[in-house]
């Protein structure tokens, strides 16, 4: 490894301009990258890591977010304050960023191969048709099936994997000596996540280039860094090597970070959150094998509580003037659910788990079979009888933020689905169970008049938890509830849900992409793909010895850390 880094950050602070001055938000913070290394950046939401990798891009909008204090080296050159122009030169061609969201740092009106041919139009002396030679050479080289098809397709036409593989094409299309990626799997599915890990990895042996590599997530960094940089609240707590940070971290908030995800192995009654390790404040009591085995004899020695037959739901495109496609999203599915279970559901995205639990409540209508509710076949039922059945039968979206209404208040929203069910005597009672619900949530009654942008990622989950638990419903399906979570908020919300199943006696059905979460949360886990189920067992044993060769590969792609 050289002596020189080619990328080196020296007391960097980045400074928001407020109404009261500048306000510092990234503190001082010191990091070299040297050539042909992968250095991990870790943190949770709002620590500073995407604000410092923008300012590492010169993409921090002036006069709003500025480097105060502090420089940015690269190559031996000063960066931090280069003019436009000069950037212009630098930026894609030197240093290049993989963005956290695919779908929006595309641009949806162009086709994904002329949009990867501008970098290349810019910053190379190449023809129109060599370029587009180079670009379906990029194609192939990220692994993307049918590249010269791909380079005609517009990004809606594609999935996430394959979007997030068009975004490295771009960024290493002009060979950088540096490559910025900035949370690139977080929305993606293990299996596709451990193939865009490998896919980097590769690249960067092939090129020798230089990876920041930024996420949540200390275990998926084990998987591709040399050296890890942990932030907190816009300070770095901590750098070392990958195995040092993982066999012995000195900070709290390190050690958090890693004992905060639920493990593959003992499992734990309550998971620990960043303030316990940080106050100190926490015993790691397990669920022993007989205690479980004792509760599921509890739940399972009763009548099911909702049973689904032979459902399918299929969608149909048009292909002629007479003939349609079907394309069966659930593709007969059975099983059955007890009252205060949760049933794990994963699989990966396109599998149909959103689908089923659509169908299951009736949002999106099976096009055939079953669903026994109580005995009763539910799918038969007159509008009016559904609406009564809505109470009952409730779900925790993926998305609080677009799941709730800016313009009303938080505590009006958890207010209406009483106000619509007829529960309790008049809006003084109503406002009073809110507050209720608002602090059995972790939430407070100051919180009650307060609007939706106002509150956090992990407050607005729980707040769109506590509207699912407003009219006492009987079967909650959490659809990826926690999937876009940081790890710590994400293990407070799986302990508010296993609380609120222990007092009110709640059944889930649990649906994520993550395993682990799922091995965590569940009594019994399906795993579904292409719109059935594969395979179902018992959670621990599903994880010890899976059946199926998919779910196998699953469980194989989980990031494990050290």
């Amino acid at each position: 490894m050289a002596n020189a880094p080619v990328l080196s950050v020296n007391n960097l602070t980045i400074s928001v301009n407020g109404k009261t001055g500048y306000q510092p938000i990234v503190h001082q913070c010191s990091f070299d990258l040297h050539e042909n290394e992968i250095l991990g950046i870790v943190g949770e939401s709002g620590s500073g890591k995407s604000v410092t990798s923008l300012a590492i891009m010169g993409l921090l909008p002036k006069g709003t977010l500025d480097c105060t204090e502090g420089s940015i080296h690269y190559a031996g050159q000063e960066i931090t304050h280069l003019p436009h122009q000069e950037w212009e030169k630098i930026r894609g061609k030197e240093i290049s960023m993989i963005f956290q969201e695919p779908m929006s740092s595309l641009n949806p009106s162009m086709k994904c191969g002329r949009q990867v041919a501008e970098v290349l139009q810019k910053h190379t002396k190449l023809g129109h048709s060599a370029i587009k030679e180079e670009v379906i050479s990029l194609f192939n080289q990220v692994k993307l099936p049918q590249p010269a098809q791909v380079f005609d397709k517009y990004p809606h036409q594609l999935s996430g994997g394959q979007k997030q593989r068009v975004m490295i094409a771009m960024a290493i299309a002009c060979k950088p000596k540096v490559l910025i990626a900035d949370e690139p799997t977080t929305a993606l599915d293990v299996t596709v996540q451990k193939e865009i890990i490998a896919l980097l990895k590769q690249l960067q042996k092939e090129t020798k280039m230089s990876i920041l590599f930024i996420s949540h997530d200390l275990a998926l960094v084990s998987e591709i860094a040399q050296k890890v940089v942990v932030m907190y609240r816009g300070k770095i707590v901590e750098q070392d090597t990958v195995n040092k940070i993982f066999t012995s971290p000195k900070e709290n908030y390190t050690k958090a970070l890693i004992g905060s995800r639920p493990g593959l192995g003992n499992r734990l009654k309550r998971l620990p959150t960043i303030k316990n390790f940080l106050d100190n404040d926490f015993e790691q009591e397990l669920v022993t094998t007989v205690q479980r085995k004792a509760t599921h004899e509890k739940i399972y020695d009763s009548t099911p509580l909702l049973e689904v037959i032979n459902l399918e739901k299929s969608y149909f495109d048009q292909v002629g003037i007479f003939r349609k496609s079907e394309f069966k999203a659930v593709n007969n599915v059975s099983f059955k659910i007890y009252e205060g279970e949760t049933l794990g559901l994963v699989g990966e995205s396109g599998c149909g788990k959103s689908t089923l639990g659509n169908a299951i409540l009736l949002l999106d209508p099976p096009t055939s079979g079953q669903v026994f509710y109580q005995g009763k076949d539910i799918t038969q039922l007159k509008a009016k009888e559904v609406k009564m059945l809505r109470k009952d039968l409730q779900i925790i979206f993926q998305d609080p933020y677009s799941s709730l209404n800016p313009r009303i208040t938080v505590g009006k929203a958890i207010m209406e689905p009483m106000q619509v069910h007829g529960l309790y005597a008049n809006d003084k009672e109503r406002r009073q169970k809110t507050i209720e619900i608002l602090e059995k949530v972790g939430l407070s009654a100051e919180h009650f008049d307060r609007y939706p942008h106002e509150f956090s990622g992990g407050q607005r989950q729980r707040i769109g938890v506590a509207r699912t638990i407003a009219v006492n419903p009987k079967l909650i399906i959490c659809d990826e509830s926690v999937s876009a979570l940081d790890i710590s908020v994400q293990a407070q919300v799986l302990n508010l849900l296993n609380d609120l199943k222990d007092d009110f006696g709640f059944t889930y059905i649990f649906i994520s992409h993550d395993l682990s979460v799922v091995k965590y949360m569940s009594d019994q886990v399906m795993v579904m793909r292409e719109g059935k189920i594969v395979e179902k067992q018992e959670a621990d044993a599903l994880y010890k010895n899976p059946q199926n060769p998919y779910t196998k590969k699953l469980i194989e792609a989980i990031p494990k850390g050290l």
